[in-house]
């Protein structure tokens, strides 16, 4: 245990921002990238071999553990933390998501969503305060508000009356996250607002009068162009406070991370590097390398020899290929430990180029190296 919630800027490189991050339940540095273990676990991976990439800090999602196994039966078996075997930090994003992917299921009112379980059909109400009511069940470290997110393109009368609820729900969850009294634990608000620069402005700086331990900027990478999500965000993170941590939600490609932490972003999750493993791809210094690509057959070199983590460097590219074709679990779990090992070194080596004061060349030479691409054996 490491005391209770806090954050510290330590170095600026234009927009870009080393810090660090002090838990309950461990300290993070920052930029950070989360593994996501949506239902309690990072889909095929050992917890130990999570750690073991560099991975600080993980999400869960509230609405799928609701579902199963519960809420209620989590905390009894002691939360969250003990029963997936994870003694780090985690953060839960607090169901929004799912009321916008479930809304062929779902009826949203100013109270909350309910919804049909995707799982049984069981019917759920998730207001902003149950929704506050089970992070604290599970017991994470950093708990999301509930906020309505919305697919883009969109009119601008949806996008601001989205916005507007999620703000309302924003002040009943700080009421509920109070109550609730979970000294040293942290809340975060979410910027809402779609594409529209005033929009988001708007909400960031009503979310910063209403106060929180961090801020997130939502509803990005939901149908939008990657420029669009880039202008959104370098617009956005000016207006938020400089002294709390900035998480933008669902993020994404390592070039999107990269480009989004030029631009004052600190935290970032996504399910891309265990699904894109699932599928055989591979993330890399080199760029992104499909291993079901009949040119790997015959090629005995491993996918980085120069690779931090062990599998990267010691598996030839032929077996990952021959795993892959062959729909063996092996290549998967391989695949996808590589890959948010990957994202782990990245972020390191953001955070080194941010201390050194030598940012923009990292990010330009990190671009170089991805458009080189994977050179074929020689």
């Amino acid at each position: 245990m490491s005391g209770p919630f806090s954050f510290t800027l330590r170095k600026t490189d234009g927009m870009a921002r080393r810090g660090e991050i002090v838990t309950p339940h461990g300290r993070i540095d920052t930029p950070v990238f989360m593994p996501v273990g949506t239902a309690a676990t990072v889909k095929g991976l050992h917890p130990e071999d999570v750690a073991d990439t560099g991975a600080q800090i993980l999400l869960g999602n509230t609405y799928h553990l609701m579902l199963r196994p519960g809420a209620e039966r989590i905390a009894a078996l002691g939360g969250l933390h003990r029963f997936m075997n994870w003694d780090k930090p985690i953060l839960t994003d607090s169901g929004g998501f799912q009321v916008m992917s479930l809304a062929t299921l779902r009826k949203l009112t100013e109270q909350g969503v309910t919804f049909r379980s995707h799982i049984d059909g069981t019917k759920y109400e998730l207001t902003p305060e149950r929704s506050i009511e089970i992070q604290a069940l599970l017991g994470t470290d950093i708990t999301m508000q509930l906020d309505e997110c919305l697919k883009l393109p969109a009119a601008r009368e949806e996008i601001e009356r989205a916005m507007r609820l999620s703000l309302r729900w924003a002040e009943r969850s700080k009421r509920a996250f109070e109550a609730r009294a979970r000294e040293g634990y942290a809340l975060y608000g979410i910027v809402q607002g779609g594409d529209d620069i005033p929009l988001r402005q708007a909400s960031a700086r009503a979310l910063t009068d209403i106060g929180f331990h961090g801020y997130a900027v939502g509803g990005l990478a939901v149908g939008e162009p990657q420029d669009v999500m880039l202008k959104v965000v370098e617009e956005t993170t000016p207006v938020l406070p400089a002294g709390a941590p900035r998480y933008l939600m669902g993020v994404g490609t390592p070039h999107d991370i990269l480009e989004a932490v030029a631009r004052g972003i600190d935290m970032f999750d996504c399910v891309m590097p265990t699904r894109n493993g699932r599928h055989g791809m591979a993330f890399t210094r080199f760029g992104q390398i499909n291993l079901s690509n009949a040119r790997h057959a015959d090629d005995p070199r491993p996918l980085d020899e120069e690779s931090p983590h062990p599998a990267a460097r010691t598996y030839s590219r032929a077996y990952l290929h021959h795993l892959t074709k062959a729909n063996e679990m092996l290549g998967q779990v391989l695949l996808s430990t590589i890959n948010i090992a990957y994202y782990q070194a990245l972020t390191a080596g953001m955070r080194a180029a941010i201390e050194q004061g030598r940012f923009e060349d990292f990010r330009m030479a990190t671009i170089e190296g991805w458009k080189r691409g994977d050179l074929p054996p020689v």
